[in-house]
């Protein structure tokens, strides 16, 4: 549940590294997913996803490590496919999605790891708690697709402790996060 949060994270990045060209790139959601895994019980996962967010890729296209993303994710669209479960993690025992109805991501930084890889940094705010996160990112070009101008993958791991997501002591902290989008032009 806490892994939502991290599923944010993970969007964010994916959008950053993704851009290449001048323009901004539009993050739809149509084109994205944010998905996110914990451990429960120690032995099984569970998997849920958020469905409403929204983003801004700005893309310096003669230095991609100027690069900027923007991300806010609404934490009331989490869904794991049990309602009953998805009511509880918008419960003040979790999102507390009457307080906090969003988490955000600001890019720090944007780091080239080769061809089509990318590490990007910034701040996620969960429960108005901001922790670092990193997100490892890989970015290919669309072939043949006037529309689209990029595929990309994004990746993370974080901490649900860290941002004050503390209940359920057989709900495994670390919460993984995935982002998978196609970059649209405007």
């Amino acid at each position: 549940m806490k892994r939502l949060f991290v599923l944010v994270l993970s969007i964010l990045t994916l959008l950053a590294p993704c851009v290449v060209s001048a323009q901004p790139l539009a993050i739809l959601p149509s084109n994205t997913s944010i998905q996110f895994k914990v451990r429960n019980l120690g032995i099984m996962n569970v998997t849920g996803s958020f469905g409403t967010f929204r983003g801004t890729l700005d893309l310096d296209e003669a230095d991609i490590t100027r690069s900027k993303v923007e991300v806010s994710i609404e934490t009331a669209s989490i869904n794991t496919g049990i309602d009953r479960r998805d009511k509880h993690l918008r419960s003040a025992d979790f999102f507390d999605v009457a307080r906090y109805p969003a988490m955000r991501f600001s890019s720090t930084a944007l780091e080239k790891l080769g061809e089509d890889r990318l590490k990007l940094t910034g701040n996620l705010t969960i429960r108005g708690i901001s922790r670092p996160v990193v997100l490892t990112v890989e970015a290919q070009p669309i072939e043949g697709r006037a529309d689209f101008t990029r595929s990309a993958l994004a990746t993370a791991t974080i901490n649900r402790q860290d941002f004050g997501v503390s209940y359920g002591a057989v709900i495994g902290d670390e919460v993984q996060i995935t982002i998978t989008t196609r970059l649209k032009k405007p």
